[in-house]
């Protein structure tokens, strides 16, 4: 195996949970709650009914189950479903990097196999918090949707190795899980591009769905090629250059779920700030006097949510979440930007339009500067008689650096399950997932999400 297979496949064995600190336990907990969360809030959705539909009819003499209706399928397929319904809000966790993406979409892959093999929480926290840390060493070093790649590129390899670890591969299974994670899945960013459409949040299931898989198969004995990032043809000659890691979390080295941003709003990452910016300028201008919304910003928010001429006349669900007009227009008119905000009617409202022809959007150079580090964007609003009122945030709620509370974070959970799950398993739930780390069996946490 090439040296970057063998460095991955070594961490992946050996980290332990022993090796976390309780800030990072606390932290893997939050983004479990926050995640689950955002499944029960998407499980009514139609790209979630196909899923659970198409998993209805896998059996395994393995098997997982499928969050909310408990059916019982192979362990890729609860995979599969389970992150369709993870993602579907597009309100789940993020890095706030140049590969950027949704790191939770992992989780499924965790859970898909701790459940037959009824491993431990403090198993599933480990596994969790490897996913991340495969995922965001990555995505640190490759701007990916620049590529032309989408983000499962880097999930893949993360889900291969959290169900492996799950799994107890040996490091040279893991070493070929990796490399059976690598080599088939190249997903491209057209996902992401122009009108989206269902598969924009099925993507990543995808990729964690071959990421159990490719752990499967290695547990089999089946081997992978074995120079998949430095070989002829390789991933780094293929697509994404050369990548040379940096150490990974343990020790004296922070771990990267610890880096991962919290949504406030189910939408974009990059549009979390210009929300929060039109909700504060919606209370000082009368909507009727304004003449002109102007929006600068940094390049990736102005490119994936701005530059398209689809989002500035969304037509499905999964373009206005990714589209500032929409959005900014939305959060001027209600006050708000929640899951009913992206309901057909409001998407395709006539009444909104006025409102997004006045609003202009640019890339502001000093602001691409300070990404990632910061999202700065600033918001003027200009009303009719001429007066300017401008409002700037560089951390929206949720960043890293301005984070949800555990109790912002307990609300947000109820917001998003009571969809489908009572006040009471609501408060159920919560009580077993801030003590995971004391479940003997982490498949006792899925009979806690039954519809």
């Amino acid at each position: 195996m090439d040296r970057t297979t063998e460095h991955i496949s070594s961490y992946a064995v050996s980290l332990d949970y022993s090796d976390l600190p309780p800030d990072t336990v606390h932290e893997t907990k939050r983004r479990i709650i926050d995640s689950l969360g955002c499944a029960m809030g998407g499980y009514l959705s139609e790209p979630a009914k196909i899923a659970r539909r198409l998993a209805s009819i896998t059996s395994s003499a393995f098997p997982a189950r499928v969050l909310g209706s408990g059916a019982r399928t192979s362990p890729e397929m609860a995979a599969f479903a389970n992150t369709v319904m993870v993602r579907y809000l597009d309100c789940n966790d993020t890095f706030v990097s140049p590969g950027a993406g949704h790191p939770s979409d992992m989780l499924p892959a965790v859970l898909a196999v701790a459940d037959p093999c009824h491993a431990s929480g403090r198993a599933a926290i480990t596994a969790t918090v490897l996913a991340y840390e495969i995922y965001g060493r990555f995505a640190d070093q490759v701007p990916s949707g620049e590529k032309g790649w989408d983000q499962g590129i880097f999930s893949v390899i993360g889900s291969a190795c959290a169900a492996g670890k799950i799994l107890g591969l040996s490091q040279k299974q893991m070493a070929h899980a990796t490399s059976l994670a690598v080599i088939p899945n190249l997903p491209l960013s057209q996902t992401r591009m122009g009108e989206l459409s269902m598969w924009k949040g099925c993507a990543t299931a995808a990729a964690t769905r071959n990421g159990v898989f490719a752990a499967l198969l290695a547990r089999e004995g089946m081997e992978g090629p074995h120079e998949p990032f430095e070989g002829r043809h390789g991933l780094w000659e293929q697509a994404t250059g050369p990548v040379r890691l940096e150490p990974f979390g343990g020790a004296e080295i922070p771990f990267k779920i610890d880096d991962t941003s919290l949504k406030y709003f189910p939408s974009q990452i990059h549009t979390q700030a210009p929300i929060s910016l039109a909700l504060e300028l919606r209370k000082k201008v009368n909507l009727e006097e304004i003449e002109a919304i102007n929006l600068e910003t940094y390049r990736a928010a102005w490119r994936s949510a701005g530059s398209e001429p689809e989002k500035w006349d969304p037509q499905t669900r999964e373009t206005a979440d990714h589209s500032l007009p929409y959005l900014i227009s939305v959060a001027f008119r209600d006050g708000a930007v929640i899951p009913s905000s992206f309901a057909p009617d409001r998407i395709r409202d006539p009444g909104l339009r006025p409102l997004i022809h006045k609003i202009s959007i640019k890339e502001n150079p000093d602001f691409t500067r300070q990404y990632p580090q910061a999202q700065v964007s600033r918001m003027e609003v200009v009303t009719r008689s001429g007066q300017r009122i401008v409002e700037q945030a560089s951390y929206p709620k949720g960043h890293r650096k301005n984070p949800l509370t555990d109790e912002e974070l307990e609300d947000k959970f109820y917001s998003l399950a009571q969809a489908v799950l009572t006040p009471k398993q609501c408060q159920r739930a919560l009580e077993v997932l801030w003590k995971l780390e004391d479940a003997d069996d982490t498949g006792q946490v899925l009979d806690l999400f039954r519809v």
